[in-house]
């Protein structure tokens, strides 16, 4: 990846807001494949997308968005176990 691009996509990275994807698309008109990289850096870790769901490299969905840009966000510990819960009304869980 060239540096001018890989550059790019680390502002994303620090740029977004939530709801994510509707935030890359409107505002940077990202295909997915650049969605990933995207979201791999904000998350920290490798990431696959599929439709509107956001998984892990355990396969655990750590994000989810509808059209309408309802929103929630999961964190899960080493074990695979559901610990952190978030969504755009506001309901947050904490399940440590």
């Amino acid at each position: 990846m060239k540096d001018k691009y890989k550059k790019y996509i680390d502002y994303i990275a620090k740029d977004i807001e939530l709801p994510y994807f509707n935030y890359m698309r409107d505002h940077y008109g990202l295909k997915q494949e650049e969605m990933v990289m995207v979201l791999s850096k904000v998350y920290n870790q490798p990431v696959t997308i599929e439709g509107n769901r956001v998984y892990n490299t355990n396969g655990n969905e750590i994000y989810y968005e509808d059209s309408d840009g309802y929103w929630y966000k999961e964190e899960y510990d080493t074990n695979g176990n559901l610990i952190y819960r978030e969504t755009s009304r506001g309901v947050i869980r904490d399940y440590r």
